[in-house]
Order: structure tokens, then sequence, then C-alpha cells
């Protein structure tokens, strides 16, 4: 599955907010400059939706807020349930 992201930084926690039509709006604990923000967004993603850390990949926008992230390792089903549960 294929999941657009919008990455809010300086924050306390990681979290998922909210999601505005198919993009996900995420809150992630690191700086704006840090080139450690995409690992960190990886491993918060791969928790997030249950999947091995190798089965997030950012596929577009690595060096942006808005990125094109790919989820694999569950079904499409599976995937959408848990994207509909997000206010």
């Amino acid at each position: 599955m294929i999941v657009k992201v919008r990455v809010i930084t300086n924050c306390e926690d990681n979290e998922v907010v909210s999601r505005i039509g198919s993009v996900l709006r995420v809150k992630i604990c690191a700086q704006t400059n840090d080139p450690k923000i995409n690992n960190i967004l990886v491993e918060y993603l791969s928790e997030f939706f249950e999947v091995p850390l190798k089965m997030v990949n950012i596929i577009r926008g690595a060096k942006g807020r808005e990125k094109t992230v790919e989820i694999i390792g569950k079904t499409e089903e599976e995937l959408r349930n848990l994207l509909d549960s997000i206010p």
C-alpha cells in the first residue's frame, strides 16, 4: 500500500495525529534538519502498522515534509482498516 505522509517535527511524542483524505499527519520527535528523521519515521510507521522495519520504504520526498511511503507485509484490507480507524 502506498501512503502519503506529512511530517510534523519538534514534538514530544511520535504519533499519528490525523488523516486528511489519504494523507497521514505524523508527529516525529526530531529537529527539522535532523538527518535521522527518515529513520525515525520508518521505525515509527513499522511499529504503528505492525510490520517489520524492512517492509516500510520511503519512495519519494526523503528531503521534504511530504513523503510517499510504501508499506508491505500485510494485506491491503488490513492496512486500509487501520487507516480508517484514524480520525
